[in-house]
């Protein structure tokens, strides 16, 4: 499944003059900032790879084999030389040096042997296990799948938490953003989607990969050891880059973990990558842009940010099944300065996605976990991404909450209300309750839908907002053990079939017998 339009650039570079020293060897003429200027390599393409010849007199082979060779990555092309930022310590290149092409664009390593492992964003392991084993380069940048080779997207990705999974459904396929201000719980969202998939049956479970774009280390640290303490890092690869790291190694982190996913996705698999975040990767952009002598744009970013974002994002895809029928979803992370959706890079990948979901700080003090503002929050897929069981008892949920809020608005302004509208505050307190979760206490969406049915069929009624969560506990615990082929028969058929639904009603009946504390008045 390899890309025709990479394969002639390829096949173009391949057959270019070798044999012309001058065309292939260039001098650094100024080095600062991690930007080289390299006089003489007139026929260097855009974004080709070039090799600093620390030691002089070694052959383009022997300086490439070196396990410490520096490379450059070509971005400027004018009249007299070429632009290249460096990947790695700008501080080995001295004025001078010998510049080398390479022939040959940034490709990442990739192999099976990658699962469950810590890389930069040139395929290098950085967790101290060793190296990696791989068997195909995938190139770095390249052209998305088209509209033809692209299918619809229609299987849900469940993220194990109620509000997004009942709400706000993510396909397979999709790109869904997740947007708020700093400390709303938006990594928190990302990685119990990830820890959710040890849900699934291993032959359907993606492959996750996590990308850290200019995050603190202890912050890396700190998710690896969650996902290994979970099970969750032997279908999981993470991609890091520190805040310390060069900003062309922060702009090529999120390419790489795309190159990674869509590896996958041409052997047929389905994988999850998430973008943290892509405010941090367009201040890179910028940093790296601005040492390039690019003009500046909005707000000092270059003109081209939008095509940035847009390239990276375009990449998530479902494969029609003559392309294997693999998956790659993007669930990219935007960080918002006091809840402003408008400002320039937000409003850019609002456009690219398929959605967002948003985090409220008003609503995250107020101790609602997720902060889920249910008003703005979207999913363009829908209900194509839900399984029928889910669809089935969603659909009240979102009318709900919405009457819930702008009446809990109004009711501070009046203190007469009137019974109907006391029942409806009611019952969007107890909703609001039941769809709160505590970080990392993921749900299996069986459970969620048994969840949600009873709420929607009368099994909070009469029950104090206080005791919510602990009905919501006791009635899946009941079902677990006492009817457990209600349980089994929504895993298996992913749907509520009119006996199913037959036996829940039965059962909430019979809970609200078994447990009259709940329901004392």
């Amino acid at each position: 499944m390899s890309n025709p339009i990479i394969e002639r650039i390829q096949k173009e570079i391949e057959s270019l003059d070798t044999s012309s020293k001058d065309e292939q060897i260039g001098r650094v003429v100024t080095v600062g900032d991690g930007v080289a200027e390299i006089e003489g390599l007139v026929s260097a393409q855009m974004s080709e790879m070039v090799v600093f010849d620390e030691s002089e007199g070694k052959t383009l082979e022997e300086t490439i084999a070196h396990k410490d060779a520096l490379y450059g990555l070509v971005l400027n092309l004018e009249e007299e030389l070429v632009k290249v930022v460096v990947l790695g310590d700008t501080a080995r290149i001295k004025e001078g040096m010998t510049a080398r092409r390479t022939g040959k664009l940034l490709n990442i390593p990739v192999g099976d042997a990658i699962i469950g492992r810590v890389v930069n964003p040139l395929g290098d392991a950085i967790d101290g296990k060793g190296a990696i084993a791989t068997d195909r380069e995938m190139p770095i940048e390249r052209i998305a799948y088209g509209v033809m080779d692209r299918d619809s997207v229609n299987t849900p990705i469940h993220t194990g938490i109620k509000a997004i999974d009942a709400m706000i459904p993510i396909g397979r396929g999709q790109r869904e953003l997740i947007i708020g201000d700093r400390a709303t719980g938006k990594t928190t969202i990302a990685i119990d989607t990830i820890l959710n998939q040890r849900f699934e049956p291993k032959e359907t479970r993606p492959i996750c990969i996590y990308v850290a774009v200019g995050q603190k280390e202890s912050k890396t640290a700190r998710i690896m050891g969650e996902l290994q303490e979970a099970g969750a890092l032997e279908y999981t690869i993470i991609v890091s880059t520190s805040a310390s790291d060069p900003s062309a190694l922060q702009y090529l982190a999120p390419f790489a973990g795309a190159a990674i996913g869509e590896y996958f996705m041409e052997k047929g698999k389905d994988a999850l990558i998430i973008y943290d975040d892509l405010s941090k990767h367009a201040v890179a952009y910028r940093q790296m842009s601005l040492l390039l002598r690019r003009p500046p744009g909005r707000e000092a970013y270059p003109g081209d940010i939008f095509y940035l974002h847009s390239r990276l994002l375009e990449r998530a895809a479902k494969l029609n099944e003559k392309l294997g029928g693999g998956s790659l979803t993007a669930l990219p992370i935007i960080e918002t300065q006091e809840g402003d959706v408008s400002a320039y890079i937000p409003t850019n990948v609002i456009s690219i996605t398929d959605g967002q979901i948003f985090l409220e700080t008003d609503l995250f003090n107020k101790g609602i976990r997720p902060a889920l503002n249910v008003g703005i929050s979207v999913s363009r897929v829908g209900s194509s991404a839900q399984t029928k069981a889910m669809k089935k008892v969603s659909g009240k949920i979102r009318l709900e909450l919405a009457q819930f809020r702008e009446l809990e608005a109004f009711m501070q302004f009046s203190q007469d209300l009137d019974e109907d509208t006391k029942k409806r505050i009611e019952s969007g307190r107890k909703y609001t309750e039941l769809l709160k979760q505590k970080q990392h206490q993921t749900m299996p969406f069986y459970h969620q839908v048994v969840s949600l049915y009873g709420a929607n069929g009368g099994l909070l009624d009469g029950a104090k907002v206080e005791d919510v969560k602990k009905i919501e506990e006791e009635f899946i615990g009941f079902l677990e053990r006492d009817r457990a082929a209600i349980v089994e028969s929504i895993r298996d058929t992913r749907a509520i079939s009119d006996e199913v639904d037959g036996m829940l009603k039965a059962a909430i009946t019979d809970f609200k017998v078994a447990f009259p504390a709940f329901y004392a008045a």
